[in-house]
């Protein structure tokens, strides 16, 4: 008998010789250190339908991987798992780190366990009130965890298998990171082996169907037997001395199971055990066992088996894979003993396999098995399940999927327990999941007491995801009748943000307004105007920004005077009066007042997520607009730490990095400035195109290639990213439009220049945002005019940004302004003008522009007939362009020496 299971066990691999070939190499090339011998060897996919032996071929890796001493892990897609986040990655890393030790769990984890672990299901449940109280990780640092984990497990345990199953039925969570992850494997000591049925791929994620094809693999699909496979397959299993197969029955048995394996496999089984011959005469018997191994046949079968048979199977259809024996018993409502002894007849039967552990021999028969349960009785049952899960210890998370599956019944006990798991999700950086069990809890539906709750908690589950729908959500929290004010107020907070990110800040502005005039608490009124000065700030179209400013300002000032009463809304306060004061052009020691004011007492927390990250970034970026540059970068590294830890890995510290780039632009450093911002474009890329944080990302490399002399290429980002009109309702800086107007006076269109900086003037001027030390529009539109033939206006426009340098009053800005005067001036004037701009230079940091003002003056000598002068001044343009990556000043610098007629 063992040996006719061994040779059905064979059977199912039968003409698989080069799907096992190509897992031979591949894990021969991993154990050896070697790189692998087939393009995007690292990853095997094999697809099939079902029963066709994916499952065996897979075990059959798994077997060699280990006989070969690699550390394998496997796991696979559940039918019933598909809406419980990470239950995959879950089923493929919980086992190996429960057998480690505490200490080298750590050590695996790395740094990685706060953000990691809830996803994992290794760190302690944090089911706390309020879904805008924890910090969360996004899905993207969740992700990247994942990726530093495994990789450090393949590099200090390695090499390693990773050997997922069903891939069809895994959780879009768990698929999202594989797709992933697969882009890194050839680089790593890790062989990815992954099996699933084409037909039957979920469309989200997008990325997974295309696994194959981004990483240069050619999926393997297997096919059936042919007839001489059945054929073989049926003498393995019935041959003996005593017993001769017959053709005709083997033809039949091929013609029955269409050459399925697993149905081969299943056919001939029960054969055996029904005593049949293998010869012609018992052909007319086949159907009839085929029939019972499927579909309504199975489930005539097991109703055969009994009551409790049929009760304890149910069970673990709903339950899924890897069932435990006592809760299929709890769920079925069999005592221990008639579980177990159900459990044998199944088991004897083929339907079930395993004893402590059930599951069911294979997927056809679990989906058969839970499709025949009466539609009534299935949902009593989940219902059932996801309170036995949590009787057993068991957490929200797994008796979500459950609840999600129960018709509404108005149990606020259920709804608790869906907003529980909800947040437990959203500490895994699954929001979609978290939106999944609120959307459900919203149907149940909540008490009076608890709906304004869950429609709160609802919208900041999709706030950095669908602002929209957030919208739409939060505005019905607060039409509740029952709310508090407490309540009522962090609703408003989330709606004016949703509004915000939907490009309608006039509405943010106006909602945070009206509910400051309304608030009952000075505290309360004191927040919400923080959120008001904020979303104006950032309204491209804002009216009446003179009047805010000045509002916003004496709100500064009264707050300043009462010294022992400041906290967090207050800094905040200080921090938005400092960054208006820098667009407004005002003295810059009044920027820096504030500035500081904001960062007393621990500075901003860039993660806080009852306030917002817009602040602290404003407040930080005014040391760089006040020349102090070193105090922004540290700033912004203490800002893209605490994204970091916090798990923030997609639009925030795409943000951050995007605006780290544009310090070291402004302060010269290029080389770093093009890192960084490719650094923060690649992370906004990853987190999905159109968002806002694309303006700044795109915007920030437009300028710093230009600067390096990219030309080509910052066209090609323009046209890639669709950067042009219409611009972003919000304030972004570099601003767009500037930034465009400057490109298209590189690429040779000063007409086209002229009028984007012109409406980028009209714009900034409306809103008295005036300092040409933020955004130098109109020394960019100067010089549009002078190439037009147009230096009277040339001249007035620098004449008047330098007016408005020198009443900011920072080196850097009245350097700029007094380098775009000279180009417009001759003579002594040109040269009297360019050495004040070097001496500016020398008092800040800024080796790009210094380099430029060195270059003009070099050319001013030598236009003045004095080459000896200019040669000195151009070497010394040469050095500074060499420190500060300015490639294409450099070329030009060298030409211009060349050239020099210098004895």
């Amino acid at each position: 008998m063992a040996e006719r299971k061994y040779a059905a066990e064979t059977g199912l691999l039968l003409e698989r010789d080069s799907e096992l070939g190509a897992a031979r190499r591949a894990l021969a090339d991993l154990a050896a250190g070697a790189g692998p011998s087939d393009p995007g060897g690292r990853l095997l996919v094999y697809t099939g339908a079902a029963g066709l032996g994916k499952t065996s071929l897979l075990a059959a890796v798994q077997r060699t991987a280990t006989d070969s001493g690699l550390l394998a892990l496997s796991a696979r897609g559940g039918e019933q798992e598909q809406l419980s986040a990470f239950h995959l990655v879950r089923t493929l890393l919980r086992p190996l780190l429960a057998r480690v030790g505490e200490q080298q769990q750590r050590e695996l984890l790395g740094g990685w366990n706060d953000i990691v672990g809830p996803a994992l299901g290794l760190t302690a449940a944090a089911p706390v009130a309020g879904a805008a109280a924890a910090v969360a990780p996004d899905p993207q640092g969740v992700r990247d965890g994942l990726d530093w984990i495994v990789t450090n497990l393949a590099i200090q345990h390695g090499p390693l298998v990773l050997v997922v199953d069903d891939a069809h039925w895994a959780d879009a969570e768990s698929l999202s990171w594989l797709a992933s992850f697969a882009g890194r494997v050839d680089e790593l000591p890790v062989l990815l082996v992954v099996a699933y049925r084409p037909d039957e791929l979920p469309e989200v994620p997008a990325a997974f169907r295309t696994i194959a094809d981004s990483n240069g693999t050619k999926p393997l699909g297997l096919a059936a037997l042919t007839p001489d496979a059945v054929a073989a397959l049926v003498n393995r299993m019935f041959g003996t001395p005593e017993v001769r197969t017959d053709d005709a029955f083997c033809r039949e048995v091929w013609a029955v199971t269409g050459g399925n394996p697993f149905e081969t496999v299943e056919l001939l089984a029960k054969a055996l055990e029904r005593g049949i011959t293998p010869v012609e005469e018992s052909c007319p018997l086949l159907r009839g066992l085929a029939a019972a191994n499927r579909g309504s046949g199975l489930v005539a079968r097991l109703e055969r088996l009994g009551h409790s048979s049929v009760r304890l199977a149910w069970a673990v259809s709903v339950l899924g894979i890897h069932t435990p024996l006592e809760l299929a018993a709890s769920v079925a409502s069999l005592s221990p003993s008639d579980a177990a002894d159900a459990a044998d007849r199944l088991r004897a039967e083929r339907i079930l396999t395993g004893h402590q552990i059930l599951e069911f021999i294979h997927p056809l028969v679990a989906t058969s098995v839970y499709r025949g349960i009466p539609e009534e009785l299935r949902t009593g049952m989940h219902a059932e399940a996801g309170w036995a899960v949590l009787g057993a210890g068991g957490s929200p998370v797994t008796a979500a999927r459950h609840w999600l599956e129960v018709p509404p019944q108005g149990d606020s006990t259920l709804v608790e327990q869906l907003r529980s798991a909800a947040r437990l999700f959203m500490q895994a950086g699954a929001p979609e999941t978290a939106q999944r069990c609120l959307a459900r809890a919203l149907k149940e539906p909540p008490s009076p007491a608890q709906r304004a709750e869950v429609l709160f908690e609802l919208g900041c589950s999709t706030l950095l995801y669908d602002p929209a729908a957030t919208v739409g959500h939060l505005r019905a929290a607060l039409e509740q009748p029952v709310c508090s004010e407490q309540l009522h107020e962090g609703i408003t907070v989330r709606l004016a943000q949703s509004l915000a990110h939907s490009n309608h800040l006039l509405e943010a502005a106006s909602t945070t307004a009206d509910a400051a005039d309304a608030a009952d608490s000075a505290q309360a009124r004191l927040r919400l105007l923080v959120w008001n000065f904020m979303w104006c700030a950032f309204d491209a179209e804002e009216q009446g920004s003179g009047d805010r400013s000045q509002r916003l300002a004496d709100l500064a000032l009264l707050l300043e005077r009462e010294e022992e009463r400041i906290g967090i809304a207050e800094r905040y306060v200080f921090g938005l009066r400092a960054w208006d004061a820098v667009v407004r052009g005002e003295p810059v020691a009044t920027a820096v007042h504030y500035a500081d004011l904001a960062q007393q007492q621990g500075g901003l927390s860039w993660t806080d997520q009852e306030w917002a990250f817009e602040v602290p970034t404003l407040a930080s970026l005014v040391y760089m607009f006040a020349d102090l540059p070193e105090k922004a970068e540290r700033f912004f590294a203490k800002g893209i730490a605490e994204y970091e830890e916090a798990g923030w890995r997609g639009a925030h510290l795409a943000f951050g990095h995007t605006i780290l780039a544009y310090i070291r632009y402004r302060t010269g450093n290029l080389a770093e400035a093009e890192q960084s911002a490719r650094e923060g474009l690649a992370t906004a890329n990853r987190v999905g195109e159109g968002i806002p944080v694309h303006w700044y990302a795109v915007g920030t490399l437009i300028a710093v290639l230009l600067a390096r002399g990219g030309v080509e290429e910052a066209r090609e980002l323009a046209e890639r990213y669709h950067f042009q009109a219409p611009y972003s309702a919000a304030v972004v800086f570099p601003d767009s439009q500037t930034v465009r107007g400057a490109l298209l006076l590189t690429l040779g269109d000063p007409d086209g220049a002229v009028a984007e900086l012109t409406g980028a003037g009209d714009r900034l001027d409306r809103r008295e945002m005036s300092n040409p030390g933020w955004c130098g529009w109109q020394r960019t539109l100067a010089a549009a005019h002078a190439a037009l033939g147009h230096p009277d206006q040339a001249r007035t426009l620098a004449e008047d940004a330098l007016a408005r340098a020198e009443r900011y009053g920072t080196a850097s800005a009245i350097g700029m302004e007094l380098r775009s005067c000279a180009s417009y001036a001759e003579g002594e004037r040109k040269l009297d003008l360019l050495t004040r701009a070097l001496a500016q230079f020398e008092r800040c940091t800024a080796p790009y522009e210094h380099t430029r003002a060195a270059v003009d003056l070099g050319l001013a000598l030598r236009d003045a007939g004095r080459p000896e002068e200019a040669a000195e001044q151009l070497r010394s343009a040469l050095v500074l362009a060499g420190a500060c990556a300015a490639d294409q000043l450099a070329t030009q610098v060298r030409t211009l020496l060349a050239e020099l007629p210098v004895t």
